[in-house]
């Protein structure tokens, strides 16, 4: 027997196949708070939970292509927004019980975006899902070790009432958190939250929001110009009431 002949008489629902889904973490800073988009589910399962935005996977499209889409139909984005963002897989995750409704498998993308251009998404997002769409993450605990994680209101700084999160997403924005630690003090991950030029007191800002503790501010300064990843612009900050700072850009190292 050729290889197409075998082709020919394999029948592809001899096995059970589980569904594939994507789910998104479009991650931002607020208020010097870790932030997610979430929307609220309006069909059940879990109707009236807050999810991850997400999407079954086509038969007609790989993994990124479906994230893409999942960017442009469900967070509002242009080709070239999709382009732009920082994006990476995170996870699969496959526990046999994740969904109610069947097996599904899903495959979780991080993606980043400066605080600004995660703002002008999420007001983008909130008309598309037509109601409220962003969450402050509560991360209680420190370092890498991982950890259950809670999402509140933007509406609710206090942190009275956690949303109540559908599937196991909770888990998958724990993970997130933790990727992004892990990650923080080695890679370039931390210039996806800033805008092109920023200053070294942004800088610090966004570790210290995902690290969710303060820095040493000359030890940081000091690390962060040692690794020659910063290249000055010769501009400085506008509309300060003080001495503006300077402005710097990312550079790959060499």
């Amino acid at each position: 027997m050729t290889e197409d002949d075998f082709l020919r008489a394999y029948d592809p629902a001899a096995f059970a196949r589980p569904a594939l889904t994507v789910d998104l973490v479009l991650m931002g800073l607020r208020a010097g708070r870790p932030a997610v988009l979430l929307v609220q589910r309006t069909q059940h399962p879990h109707a009236g939970r807050w999810a991850l935005p997400g999407s079954f996977v086509r038969l007609d499209e790989t993994l990124d292509g479906a994230a893409e889409r999942v960017l442009r139909d469900k967070a509002g984005f242009a080709p070239a927004e999709v382009a732009e963002t920082h994006r990476e897989q995170l996870y699969t995750f496959g526990a046999l019980d994740r969904d109610p409704r069947m097996r599904i498998v899903t495959v979780a993308y991080l993606a980043l975006m400066p605080e600004a251009a995660f703002a002008a998404a999420l007001a983008r997002a909130a008309a598309v899902a037509a109601g409220p769409s962003a969450a402050l993450l509560d991360v209680p605990w420190s370092g890498e070790a991982g950890g259950p994680v809670a999402a509140f209101a933007p509406g609710d700084p206090d942190r009275r009432t956690p949303l109540r999160l559908a599937f196991d997403h909770a888990a998958i924005l724990a993970l997130a958190v933790q990727r992004l630690r892990g990650k923080l003090d080695y890679s370039d991950v931390a210039f996806a939250l800033l805008p092109e030029a920023f200053t070294l007191r942004q800088l610090q800002d966004v570790h210290e929001a995902i690290l969710g503790t303060s820095l040493n501010k000359p030890a940081f300064r000091r690390r962060m110009l040692d690794r020659g990843w910063l290249a000055p612009t010769g501009a400085r900050e506008a509309g300060t009431s003080f001495r503006p700072a300077e402005l710097y850009r990312f550079q790959k190292p060499l």
